[in-house]
């Protein structure tokens, strides 16, 4: 009875009255997220939108994964990626301390963010800056954004050639003082290369950290690696995903100055890179030769189809990846993409001024390149006359 009584003591509280959306930080709330390309389940759908490799891993690859799927899947991953790095480190002829691995270079290019650049809120100048090239990759805005960081956007050329460096000075648009600068190279999504001697002209005379984003290198004639071994404001990022056909194990790494990379190290979530993508990334270093075979087939068929559109009337930049960029004829690019869509070819359409004319179109297999070739007939107003 007593207890009983001392319950009815008790005040009951009243809910708090709290919106959702008041919970979260205004720069998230009027942030725009990355869009990455569609993946959608379509039936006999022919992708050609992701930059996806059209051919699979190597049969050792997935040899190694699937031996790999026993009672070690209970067990944490190596911390440091330590076996990946140390072969990563012989493949391009530097120490493991030179080489960070993460979950796709995406993780890495967010950690570089975090590490290398001040809020903008109660910092000027640009130590909060994050700067990049226009268009390049859309991923670049997004990090900025979500840091409260500075842009400073700079076009590229019209032939999306990266401005000279007289030119950058001149303008006063290029800020060599910038805490973090991303240049995608090869470009995407203009497909175009950039020569070592030019990107060097430029990291030698930049005051902040510089991400050279190799994704798309083992398609192209050259790379800029060295320039991360020989800077110690530079680092390059590479990919499994692109070329070497592991997107769904997301496996990513830097190169550069141990002390950048130790920072990064510093930030990093404790086990980023999973203990399956280890093994496949090390499975593929094994066999590298079964991948440049791919890189030369993926290539062949780049410059047949580049040859086959311009011959029906598309505008074909040089590319330098396993994806075109393409202005098609009749129609603008954005409905050439719903008449493909409508054969089931899913090709890429971006929104922004200086590519809206175009089209991305992935480097699928011969079969796949043929099938869009004959829709691109059988949409052309000549195909009906």
């Amino acid at each position: 009875m007593h207890t009983a009584n001392r319950r009815k003591s008790v005040p009951k509280l009243k809910m708090a009255s709290v919106s959702p959306k008041a919970l979260i930080r205004p720069i998230v709330q009027k942030l725009h997220g990355y869009v990455p390309g569609e993946q959608p389940r379509i039936k006999g759908l022919i992708k050609l939108n992701t930059n996806e490799n059209p051919y699979p891993p190597s049969p050792k690859v997935l040899a190694a994964i699937k031996a790999a799927t026993d009672g070690r899947l209970r067990l944490y991953p190596n911390p440091t990626a330590q076996r990946l790095r140390e072969k990563l480190a012989k493949l391009h002829q530097c120490k493991p301390e030179n080489i960070l691995c993460g979950n796709g270079s995406d993780e890495l290019l967010a950690l570089a963010t975090r590490a290398f650049v001040e809020p903008a809120i109660g910092t000027r100048g640009s130590a909060s800056t994050i700067q990049f090239f226009s268009p390049s990759y859309s991923l670049y805005p997004v990090l900025a954004a979500i840091h409260g960081a500075r842009t400073n956007i700079v076009a590229l050329d019209k032939d999306f050639g990266i401005p000279p460096l007289p030119v950058l000075h001149k303008s006063k648009a290029w800020d060599f003082h910038a805490a973090l600068t991303f240049i995608t190279t090869p470009n995407a999504p203009s497909g175009r290369g950039y020569p070592a001697a030019e990107l060097e002209a430029l990291c030698r005379v930049q005051k902040g950290v510089v991400v050279l984003d190799e994704a798309y290198v083992d398609f192209a004639d050259a790379d800029a690696l060295k320039l991360a071994l020989k800077y110690p404001n530079v680092l390059v990022a590479r990919t499994f995903s692109k070329a070497y056909s592991l997107c769904f194990q997301r496996i990513g790494c830097f190169v550069g100055h141990p002390v950048l990379l130790a920072a990064l190290d510093k930030i990093r979530d404790s086990y980023n890179v999973n203990g399956l993508g280890q093994i496949g990334a090390l499975a593929t270093l094994d066999d590298l030769n079964y991948y440049r075979a791919n890189f030369r087939k993926i290539i062949s068929t780049r410059q047949r189809l580049s040859r086959e559109l311009t011959a029906l009337g598309f505008s074909v930049l040089p590319s330098q990846t396993n994806f075109i960029l393409a202005r098609p004829p009749h129609f603008p690019a954005k409905t050439w993409l719903e008449k493909l869509r409508a054969r089931k070819i899913l090709v890429r359409w971006f929104k922004y001024p200086s590519v809206r004319n175009y089209l991305r179109i992935t480097i699928g297999t011969d079969a796949e390149a043929n099938a869009l070739l004959r829709a691109v007939k059988a949409i052309s107003p000549s195909a009906k006359k």
